[in-house]
């Protein structure tokens, strides 16, 4: 895994621009750690700062094959090994034991028809030196994520904002829709929040010649008829999740799992261990378990569970334990925009995040996760609730904004002007038109299909991004086995009824993992990631936001409304307040670090 980035401008020669290209990869330093290198011609720079994990000493980059093309590259192909023989069967000749070559030379072999014949989480550019054109090639889910400035004559790209907008050409100016898109939770793809800087979308690839630049999709889910029964149903899913999480095992470097105690994590950890020793981890908050007060949405701690799954396969445990104190810490606040290179709303969710990451780093460098089940099977409550399934909008929003709305704290002209509700809109009906529909189905089942695919294309990008900025923050690679694009298309193709035939969230895959697990996880319902319940850390969100405006010359003063400010900071709590209220907190005091470290330009 690496951090890429990169420049070409037909009418300059960059050969000359050395000291803003070494500038822009080095911002990627987090990413890679390990090894640093730049390829410099007369109209193309790119960069790579990499983090080994397969052939640790052969895998510098940029790469480059007999000065025909050079690639940087960010990700892990996890059918490397079937495509290096197939090309060496042509008669390419291999100077590395690692997948980027293997990518290269694909390219050289097949161009950019490259794209569906990877299977992985990826971003790579590729520097055509015969044709003078660069190739940017993203992954189909969108787990790995690639950026793009487009210039008069050429581009800027990276795999974080933050790569780009260290090029002067590309300065830091948010306006509206900036902030919109930062606040809608994923209802909106395909820009940044920044002026002029896109996202490469997921299953997307860009073109860049001297005649301009040309956007091609090279995969999107379809609709197909599912034909097969129940059992096949439930065995092909069995088959196709010890394949993915075997080819995805492979590394040079220590490898373990995230463990919740949960159906996901429970069955990727489960299934390591069949392949071998592993390690797994487990995020708590010190007096979780023993101060614990069930909610409406998580009905007892993650421990005692993850005790059980550990205990159950063998696997060497770690659980990394957070104070509140830690949480609330400005440091580690500036950390987390620094890695998102935005601000936030949701708080703890990310800097536990980071901790839970950084303190695995000590140990391994890749970890497998059970992200994105709950998008592909329908795991999260409001897939089940006919008031959220029906509520005319995206159900996460109808699901978790219905008491408050974090802008509650900004400004109420500024609220006024971004509009979110029509903005919301706009992005649910785009979304709706892009569903792929099968013949024959009843309302119910085509209404399912359109959810799953929300979800597939708008929630779960947001939570992807999310957790590669976290982990490679760190330096660790984190791979999500229910991406892998073979399962997400059969599993989105199979009818609703199928997908709970028992009557609970997640059945096939409930049924097609339940031999590997303890009764008690395969019974237990879906909780979601664990927040504190200690009231100390939303005082001391308090407190913070009160010394922020209490500091007349705070850039986020103008974008905050003042009652609502003294509102949110008065007194102290003998329990949480709404999950919301929080929320407006966080966002407050994440814009103001974000407005001061970034120089940002607002346009509002």
């Amino acid at each position: 895994m690496c951090g890429i980035a990169g420049w070409v401008d037909f009418d300059r020669d960059l050969t000359t621009e050395r000291a803003t290209a070494l500038a822009m990869t080095e911002t990627m330093s987090c990413r890679g750690p390990d090894d640093q290198g730049l390829h410099l011609d007369r109209h193309a720079a790119l960069g790579n700062r990499r983090l080994a994990v397969i052939d640790v000493e052969g895998g510098h980059m940029p790469m480059e094959a007999e000065g025909l093309a050079v690639i940087t590259y960010s990700g892990e192909v996890y059918n490397f090994g079937e495509l290096r023989a197939e090309l060496a069967a042509k008669g390419h000749r291999f100077r590395t034991r690692g997948d980027t070559e293997v990518v290269l030379r694909g390219y050289l072999e097949w161009g950019e028809g490259l794209a569906d014949r990877i299977n992985g989480m990826y971003a790579f550019a590729i520097w055509d030196e015969r044709e003078q054109e660069l190739l940017l090639i993203r992954d189909r889910m969108g787990i790995k994520p690639l950026f793009y400035y487009p210039l008069p004559n050429g581009v800027l790209f990276g795999s974080e904002p933050k790569a780009i907008l260290a090029n002067p050409l590309a300065p830091p100016v948010v306006g509206l829709d900036g902030l919109r898109r930062l606040l809608s939770l994923g209802s909106l793809r395909q820009r940044s929040i920044y002026k002029g800087l896109f996202e490469l979308p997921p299953g997307h690839l860009l073109r860049v010649s001297r005649h301009g630049t040309r956007l091609r999709r090279y995969w999107a889910l379809e609709g197909r008829e599912h034909t097969d029964d129940l059992d096949m149903t439930v065995g092909t899913v069995r088959e196709l999740l010890d394949d993915i999480v075997g080819r995805q095992l492979v590394s040079d470097v220590p490898i373990c799992t995230l463990l919740s105690g949960g159906l996901d994590s429970s069955i990727v950890t489960a299934l390591a261990r069949t392949h071998g020793p592993i390690r797994s981890f487990a995020v708590d908050y010190a007096g979780y378990a023993e101060n614990f007060q069930a909610d409406e949405t998580r009905g007892d701690p993650d421990r005692p569970f993850v005790r059980m799954l550990a205990d159950h396969v063998g696997s060497e445990h770690t659980d990394i334990v957070l104070g509140p104190e830690e949480l609330a810490d400005p440091k580690l606040r500036a950390a987390v925009v620094r890695a998102w290179d935005a601000p936030g709303f949701v708080g703890d969710l990310n800097t536990s995040l980071y901790m839970l990451f950084r303190a695995i780093r000590e140990h391994s460098t890749v970890a497998l996760s059970g992200e994105s089940a709950d998008e592909v099977f329908g795991g999260y409550a409001w897939f089940h609730l006919p008031e959220m399934v029906n509520a005319g909008t995206f159900p996460w929003l109808a699901m978790v904004m219905r008491e408050q709305q974090p802008t509650d704290i900004l400004d109420k002209s500024l609220v006024r002007r971004l509009d979110l509700d029509d903005f919301t809109a706009d992005g649910y009906r785009t979304a709706l038109a892009e569903v792929p529909h099968v013949d024959g189905q009843d309302a119910r089942e085509r209404r399912m299909r359109e959810i799953c695919h929300l979800h597939l294309t708008r929630f779960l990008p947001y939570l992807l991004d999310r957790k590669d900025r976290m982990s490679m923050a760190v330096g660790l690679e984190v791979r999500v086995p229910f991406c892998d694009h073979r399962l997400v298309e059969y599993v989105f193709n199979t009818p609703w009824s199928m997908k709970t035939f028992d009557g609970r969230e997640k059945s096939l895959l409930r049924a097609a993992g339940a031999d590997l697990l303890p009764e008690p996880i395969v019974r237990r319902v879906k909780a979601p990631y664990p927040v504190t319940q200690d009231v100390g850390y939303e005082d001391a969100l308090r407190a913070a936001l009160r010394e922020v405006a209490a500091d007349r010359n705070a850039p986020v003063l103008p974008l905050l409304d003042p009652e609502a400010v003294r509102a949110a900071t008065s007194g102290s709590s003998d329990k949480m307040t709404t999950t919301m209220t929080r929320y407006g907190l966080e966002l407050a005091l994440d814009l103001n670090v974000w407005l001061t470290s970034y120089g940002v330009r607002l346009e509002v």
